[in-house]
């Protein structure tokens, strides 16, 4: 089986190997793929993997040879996965290897936006600890999470690791979703941090928009490792501007690189990290395994991980 990996530098920059792959067929990797090479790549490929090289209807109607998909993800909504389906071709996706690494993220962008460690540290090394007359110094409010409340958005294995956590922290715990007890508008009027771990749906798109985010307390905190488009970009930016909620760590966007003219990049108290959330070398690793394993089963005909719509 001949198999075509269309972008594969931002899983393997060069820190893991492929080798898995190429036990089960003839491998060929491309870092990067642009829109209009994609159907000359995978001409004669069985199986094609990709992260974010979108896989549409017109294109998939042009590779009549090809049987499997596999989303080098969890998200797989650059896929036309029902057209694939309707056309027999098999599309698998990676569900679990990067619940740890989100986890950790999300609260590394609550506590920036709690402690402000990274302008303190600077303030430090630019000489304003030194020139302070007291032991310590802060310019920023700092905030305590025990006795806060978070509302999750989305409570399905990285939601509820999160709720564990923010357990730990001693905060209390609402949640959305289908395990979820608690309204959208109720959860947003309650929590003083609201976290978005939901998948990019129809239903789920603009989901956090001016409207949901004026529900929310002057006091309450924003994140999202999810995926962009479920905020309102240009609302939240107003929301930030206008003192409607007090800070936001975003790990995604709508558009991703961003464009130069997203609000959000000229947004107050606003943290953004680029799509890295999912990207430590222990949960690429484990992605990497799993996308070989669901190929593997696959070509045994026992496909795993499958995506049924």
């Amino acid at each position: 089986m001949r198999i075509v990996i269309l972008d594969g530098y931002t899983l393997n920059p060069g820190d893991l190997d492929w080798e898995g792959f190429r036990a089960l067929g003839e491998l060929i990797v491309y870092d990067r793929t642009a829109t209009e090479d994609i159907v000359s790549r995978c001409k004669g490929a069985g199986a094609v993997l990709t992260n974010k090289t979108p896989l549409d209807r017109s294109t998939l109607s042009r590779l009549p040879e090809l049987e499997y998909i596999g989303v080098l993800a969890t998200g797989h909504n650059i896929v036309d996965s029902r057209y694939a389906l309707e056309k027999g071709i098999t599309v698998t996706n990676v569900p679990g290897y990067g619940t740890d690494s989100v986890v950790q993220l999300t609260f590394a962008l609550l506590m920036e936006l709690c402690l402000h460690v990274q302008h303190h540290s600077d303030a430090v090394h630019e000489g304003r600890w030194s020139r302070s007359p007291d032991f310590c110094f802060w310019e920023l409010p700092l905030t305590e999470l025990s006795g806060k409340t978070m509302g999750i958005i989305g409570y399905g294995t990285i939601g509820k690791k999160v709720g564990k956590v923010a357990t730990a922290f001693g905060m209390k715990v609402l949640a959305t979703g289908k395990e979820g007890g608690t309204s959208l508008d109720e959860l947003l009027r309650q929590s003083d941090v609201v976290s978005i771990h939901c998948p990019l749906t129809p239903e789920t798109r603009g989901l956090v928009n001016s409207a949901r985010l004026r529900m929310m307390r002057p006091s309450s905190l924003l994140l999202n490792t999810s995926r962009g488009p479920i905020i309102v970009e240009k609302d939240l930016a107003d929301a930030l501007e206008e003192g409607v909620i007090s800070g936001a760590g975003l790990d995604v966007l709508s558009i991703e690189p961003p464009c130069a003219d997203n609000p959000l990049l000229r947004a107050p108290r606003c943290i953004i990290t680029p799509h890295i959330a999912w990207a430590t070398r222990e949960a690429r690793g484990r992605l990497l395994d799993i996308a070989v394993g669901n190929l593997a089963s696959f070509i045994n005909g026992k496909p795993v991980n499958r995506v049924e719509r």
